[in-house]
């Protein structure tokens, strides 16, 4: 997976989110216990960091202080939407943390690792979970706000590959994925749950 996929992810989300009346942003965020507004901070975050983790000349590593949740106040978090702006504020925010990632992912060597909590990851591990967190978090938001989304299978598929080798590669891929992310169920598999996680560490153990 590259930057273009990282792109396309937030593109595709930003064009779902759109339609939503400001007023709708209050509603809970699908299966997340929190409005989605909350949920655009937490998915804004979390890609920030994807690019934050990555770029240093001595990427991330276990333990090391890094800028993630450590701003004083509530809520504690590097990048707070101004809601006053408007949903398109934080919408924009998405696809700015998106570019980083994306840049990020493609001018970092192959060798290039930085940690995260499921497996220190590659630039291309960095790009799937751009892509996936980006994916799952639209499904909740569309969910909270009363619209359709359904992700393309040639940007969902390798994500899948990637990140969940244990996923089933004979089905759907939308579903699988919210499956492998405890947000749906597959015929002929258990339910992952809440406790579900992905491998960020490349397939191939280096």
């Amino acid at each position: 997976m590259s930057g273009a996929d990282v792109e396309r992810a937030v593109a595709l989300t930003a064009e779902a989110l759109r339609p939503a009346p400001a007023g709708a942003w209050d509603a809970q965020a699908g299966p997340m216990d929190c409005s989605c507004w909350e949920a655009m901070d937490h998915l804004n975050n979390g890609v920030f960091s994807y690019a934050t983790r990555l770029v240093p000349p001595v990427p991330s590593v276990q333990a090391r202080p890094t800028i993630f949740w450590k701003r004083p106040g509530t809520p504690s978090l590097p990048l707070v939407t101004d809601r006053e702006a408007g949903p398109e504020a934080a919408i924009e925010a998405l696809l700015m943390v998106g570019g980083l990632v994306a840049a990020v992912v493609d001018t970092r060597p192959a060798t290039a690792r930085a940690w995260h909590i499921w497996g220190t990851a590659d630039p291309e591990g960095y790009a799937a979970m751009g892509v996936v967190e980006t994916l799952a978090h639209a499904f909740d938001l569309t969910q909270g706000l009363g619209l359709g989304f359904e992700a393309p299978a040639d940007l969902v598929a390798p994500a899948l590959a990637r990140l969940f080798p244990e996923a089933p590669a004979d089905t759907d891929p939308w579903p699988t994925l919210l499956w492998a992310t405890g947000r749906g169920e597959l015929e002929g598999r258990a339910s992952r749950g809440p406790d579900w996680t992905w491998h960020s560490a490349p397939l191939d153990g280096d």
